[in-house]
């Protein structure tokens, strides 16, 4: 690695806290040095902290008040291990496609970085965005350290993590429309399901091509590894569900999942921990009337997963000269 892609510790201990989410300042700030905190900011901080601790804590306590305890131990304790090793495979495989999803919109806005530093990056990004109080404070870490390495404008970066993200949540759409036809409770006509996911598209397209030019060379292609993305992890879902012997229905705990990793997305609780489980357990026994236990079990089996995952990205935390190693 050369000399002018080598950061200072010090300095980047200055310049960026990942624990920060990024969304909440002006993209460009990431990459300016960062002033000594005031008290009034330090105090803002530790208030947000509390308040996600507080979100994350209050959800959790609501949805294990609403469940009952034996039946969780019943479906964990006769759980078959090797297909919980399964999801976990199946996970990771969603993971290494998601980080070249990603690449094919850096490669819209020239930004040719090699498959492997992008992969580490990845890594180290889900780590911060699962297991820091910020949120996804992981792709303010990637817009400052491919805007100092890599001159790119922190603006042009944000906007390329900021459509992987749309992505993710346009294929969530397509599947969901995909599940419809296993969904006769929620009374959608088919037809009409895919007319607005459709005309959904074509908004979103024209929208895409009209203002962010820069941003569709590689659009569709992107676009079909998300849909590959959240296929590989609804499979997670699927093999935890066969892993606790489950015989019914999966329709409605699948869409359910859709829904949950829409909502955890917003950096309403730590790592969204909370606010899935919630939002899962809800859909299921409020919208299809399913088993409720069996809701909160999945989505506490997949937060588990994807921490065991994120644990992978820890190394670069404490070894970043290491990220763009051959």
């Amino acid at each position: 690695m050369t000399d002018e892609h080598t950061i200072n510790d010090s300095e980047q201990s200055e310049k960026f806290d990942p624990s920060e989410s990024f969304p909440y300042e002006d993209p460009d700030t990431i990459t300016d040095a960062k002033k000594p905190k005031t008290f009034k900011g330090r105090l803002w901080n530790v208030t947000k902290l509390l308040l996600k601790i507080g979100a994350t804590s209050l959800l959790l306590y609501y949805v294990l008040s609403k469940i009952n305890f034996d039946k969780v131990k019943g479906l964990i304790e006769q759980s078959n291990p090797w297909w919980m090793i399964a999801a976990i495979f199946t996970y990771f495989i969603s993971i290494i496609i998601s980080a070249f999803r990603l690449l094919s919109f850096f490669k819209s806005i020239n930004l040719h970085i090699s498959w492997k530093f992008n992969l580490r990056l990845y890594m180290l990004g889900i780590f911060y965005n699962l297991c820091l109080p910020g949120g996804i404070g992981g792709d303010g870490y990637k817009i400052y350290l491919l805007n100092k390495r890599y001159k790119q404008p922190a603006k042009k970066v944000f906007w390329a993590i900021l459509f992987d993200r749309l992505s993710g949540f346009w294929a969530i759409g397509f599947i969901t429309v995909v599940l419809i036809i296993f969904l006769p409770q929620l009374q959608i006509p088919i037809v009409l399901a895919w007319s607005v996911f459709l005309a959904g598209t074509a908004v979103y397209y024209f929208v895409a091509y009209k203002f962010f030019n820069d941003y569709i060379k590689h659009f569709w292609e992107a676009h079909i590894k998300a849909i590959a993305v959240q296929s590989f992890q609804v499979l997670t879902i699927l093999l935890v569900m066969i892993g606790l012997h489950h015989d019914g229905k999966f329709a409605p705990y699948l869409s359910a999942f859709l829904a949950s990793s829409m909502a955890a997305v917003v950096p309403f609780s730590i790592g969204g921990l909370g606010f899935r489980e919630f939002i899962f357990k809800y859909v299921v026994t409020d919208i299809f009337h399913s088993d409720g236990e069996l809701a909160v079990v999945l989505s506490l089996s997949f937060y588990v997963i994807s921490a065991i995952i994120a644990l992978l990205g820890v190394y670069y935390v404490f070894r970043d000269d290491k990220l763009e190693e051959v």
